[in-house]
Formats: C-alpha cells, sequence, structure tokens
C-alpha cells in the first residue's frame, strides 16, 4: 500500500456538492426519525416497552433487506462485503447497540413524554462530536471558525437538553422522570458511539445501504435476546405479542419510517462527518415536538410557562445544531478526512482507489442489477406488511389526524427532494 498520495484530492466543486447533499440528508433524516417514533406512544397504553422495540426492530429487519434489494440489488451488497469484509463486524455491532438504545427510548417516552425525551437522547450530538475529532479527523484544519462553529453550536445543544430536563422533573406523566431521564440520556450515549461504525465503513468505502443489510442481524439478535431475557422466553414473548395484535402493524411501520430516517443520516453522516451529520439529523428532536404535542396532545393544560420552556429549549438546541451545519468542511479538513481513510485501507488492505471513489461519491463497480431473489425479497416485505394491516385496528389514543396528515406530507416532500438530490449527485453511491 502506499501513502496519503494514493487518495486523490477532491475538487473544490465536487465538495460543495457533497457537502450540499450531505446537508440536506441530515434534514430529511430528521423529519423521519422523528416521525418514527410516534407509534411508540402506544407504550401508555400499558404494552411492555420491550415489546414494542421488539416489533419495531422486526419492521427494521424487514425494510433494511427490502429497499437495498429494490433500489441495489443483493448483489452490489455482495461486491461491497468482498471489498472491506472486515466492515461486516462493525455493522453487527452498530446494530447491538442500536436495539439496546431504541429500548431505553421506548422507557423514556414512557416515563417524560415524546417532546421532552427527545432533545434528551439527541445529546449523542456531543459524543459524535468527539469521536469525528479524535478518531476520523474531523476538524482538522477547518480553521478556527469552523471549530468555534462547533463546539459553540454543542454548548448551545446542551443547554437546551438541561432545560428541558428541568422542564421534565415536574411533568413526567409516568411519574418517573429520574429514570426517563436517565433512559434517554444512556440512549444518547449508544447512539453516539455507535456512530463510530459509521464512520470506519463510509471512510472505508461501502455504501450505505449495503451497511444497513449487516446492520440489521446485529439488531435483531440483540433485540430478541433482550425480549426472552425480559419478557420470558419464547412463550413469554409471543404471549405479550398476542395480546396486542392489533397495534403491531403500527410498529411495524414505525420501523419501516426509521430505516428511511437512518438512510439518509448514513448518506448525512458519509458526505459531511459524524461531527456535522448527526447534529443535522438530530433536527428530530422538532418533529418529536410537534407529532408529540400536535398530534397526541402532549403537555395539554400545562401552561404558558411549560409551553415556553418546552419550545424554546428545543429551538435552543436546533440553534446549537444550526451553527454546526453551517461550519462545513472546507478542502485543508476534508483531506484530513482522506489521510483517515487511506489509513483505514492500509488496516485493512482495501483497495486505495476503490476508497477514494467511494469517498468522492463515485460508484466503481459493475451496475446494479436486479436477480429473482431481489424480487422475492421485496414480496415477501410487501406481504409481510399486508399481512399484519389487515389485522391492524386503529390504537385507543387521542390522535389529531388533520396534523398527521399534514406532517406526513411535508415528509414526503423531503424524502422526494433528497432521494432526487441523492441520486443526481451520487447515483445513491
Amino acid at each position: 500500500m502506499g501513502g496519503v498520495g494514493d487518495v486523490a484530492p477532491l475538487a473544490a466543486g465536487r465538495l460543495r456538492q457533497l457537502q450540499a447533499v450531505g446537508v440536506l440528508s441530515g434534514f430529511a433524516a430528521g423529519a423521519w426519525l422523528g416521525a418514527a417514533e410516534a407509534p411508540t406512544k402506544v407504550v401508555t397504553l400499558g404494552i411492555s416497552p420491550v415489546a414494542i422495540s421488539l416489533v419495531m426492530v422486526l419492521g427494521v429487519f424487514v425494510a433494511r433487506w427490502s429497499l437495498p434489494a429494490l433500489i441495489r440489488g443483493t448483489a452490489n451488497v455482495g461486491t461491497d462485503v468482498r471489498r472491506a469484509p472486515h466492515l461486516v463486524v462493525w455493522a453487527l455491532m452498530a446494530g447491538c447497540l442500536w436495539a439496546v438504545a431504541n429500548t431505553l427510548t421506548i422507557f423514556a417516552i414512557r416515563d417524560i413524554g415524546l417532546s421532552i425525551a427527545f432533545p434528551l437522547w439527541n445529546t449523542n450530538s456531543l459524543l459524535g462530536i468527539l469521536w469525528g475529532a479524535l478518531l476520523f479527523n474531523e476538524l482538522r484544519g477547518a480553521g478556527r471558525t469552523r471549530w468555534l462553529g462547533v463546539l459553540g453550536g454543542a454548548a448551545v445543544m446542551f443547554v437546551g437538553a438541561m432545560i428541558l430536563a428541568l422542564v421534565s422533573s415536574t411533568q413526567a406523566p409516568g411519574g418517573n422522570s429520574a429514570h426517563g431521564i436517565a433512559a434517554a440520556l444512556g440512549a444518547g450515549v449508544l447512539w453516539g458511539t455507535m456512530y463510530i461504525p459509521y464512520r470506519k465503513a463510509y471512510l472505508t468505502g461501502m455504501n450505505p445501504l449495503s451497511f444497513i443489510t449487516f446492520f440489521t442481524i446485529g439488531e435483531l439478535g440483540m433485540m430478541v435476546t433482550l425480549a426472552f431475557a425480559y419478557l420470558g422466553g419464547p412463550t413469554g414473548t409471543w404471549a405479550e405479542l398476542a395480546q396486542v395484535r392489533g397495534v403491531l402493524f403500527w410498529l411495524l411501520l414505525g420501523g419501516f419510517v426509521w430505516v428511511i430516517g437512518d438512510l439518509f443520516q448514513q448518506y448525512a453522516a458519509k458526505y459531511v462527518g459524524i461531527g456535522r451529520g448527526i447534529p443535522l439529523s438530530n433536527t428530530n428532536q422538532l418533529w418529536g415536538l410537534l407529532w408529540g404535542i400536535l398530534v397526541f396532545g402532549e403537555l395539554a393544560g400545562s401552561g404558558g410557562a411549560v409551553y415556553g420552556r418546552v419550545v424554546g429549549g428545543s429551538l435552543i438546541m436546533a440553534l446549537g445544531a444550526g451553527a454546526i451545519a453551517l461550519s462545513t468542511a472546507v478542502r485543508a479538513e476534508h483531506r484530513r478526512w482522506q489521510e483517515a481513510a487511506q489509513r483505514e485501507a492500509d488496516r485493512y488492505g482495501v483497495e486505495p482507489a476503490y476508497v477514494g471513489a467511494r469517498l468522492s461519491g463515485y460508484e466503481p463497480d459493475a451496475p446494479r442489477r436486479r436477480t429473482v431473489w431481489d424480487w422475492l425479497i421485496v414480496g415477501a416485505a410487501t406481504a409481510v406488511f399486508i399481512g399484519f394491516a389487515a389485522n391492524a385496528r386503529a390504537p385507543e389514543l387521542q390522535i389529531h389526524y388533520g396534523w398527521a396528515l399534514g406532517l406526513t406530507l411535508v415528509m414526503l416532500g423531503l424524502l422526494g427532494g433528497c432521494g432526487l438530490a441523492l441520486w443526481r449527485t451520487t447515483r445513491l453511491g
């Protein structure tokens, strides 16, 4: 292997294109990740948080195999694995961390509500900035202004989170505010650490659609283990799910929506780094606030002071995320990213040309092709959702359907706009 010169510098125009599509992906991720948590409100009906998380992970599993099969084809996933097989282990590890973190978020929603829990676990941004700078050369060569923008934004986000934590101590719906705060912050720590495998994957060259395919095996394995331990083995787990079969479809749908949001988050992490991409995707806190207050009526009757603190704390966190997002990488910093990518290529024996092409948003391999196997995967996933939808019933929650429809239409607009931008710029590479 050669030195850092093996990974060619990126042209200024191409860097701007990738930065722009990365920022847009972060905002789209926020919308879809925020909406994905809405079905977990059924926890207020007395359903076990572990059972809810298990069904969501089943929905995630179905989506993570069917979407890559539909968009790229499983043959391209195999090509990525042959090029960088070491990343399969990292993807499995990330999936395990996600499963535990997602379960903690449901406990947090039960104890302190969706609109307050969101910003607390989104402190994972702080860890994303730390790991990006320490391990992957993010912010190296960025200049004082961009350092101040990222670190200042992180500090502002922390202040906003503390405001919301203080509000939650008196407004917790389940009466266990301390437990809810601990669960939300614990999820933030696990998710913040999970982004290390993300960045390793994309510096080395793996396509996000390939990474999530193996990520979900770790998710499902860990979640099944947790469910069996918590719910009394396979028999207890089956009995728990059978009691709530009417709402299983909504939880599966939540897992599917989460995968779309996570896929956008993966592209944000790839093209603007985890120190910037994660805070951008953490605008899901505002979407969580909107779903919680507008759709589910959280904090109803709490008074203007409480609303002011919750909205104010969330906006403060959003301003911090905005400051980080505006501090985009310059060519000098991106060159340091390429040094980190070369280090990964040398360590694991990956071809530098492959790494350089993927880091630049290009696809060096053969064109995508779909096989009969791919269409069978897509067909099976569709059948699963149709089957559960046939037995679904509306959850016994107070839901404002007009607001739900409006938020859904905005999400679909972001999906179309960002998806088109990614396709035109990178062909989803």
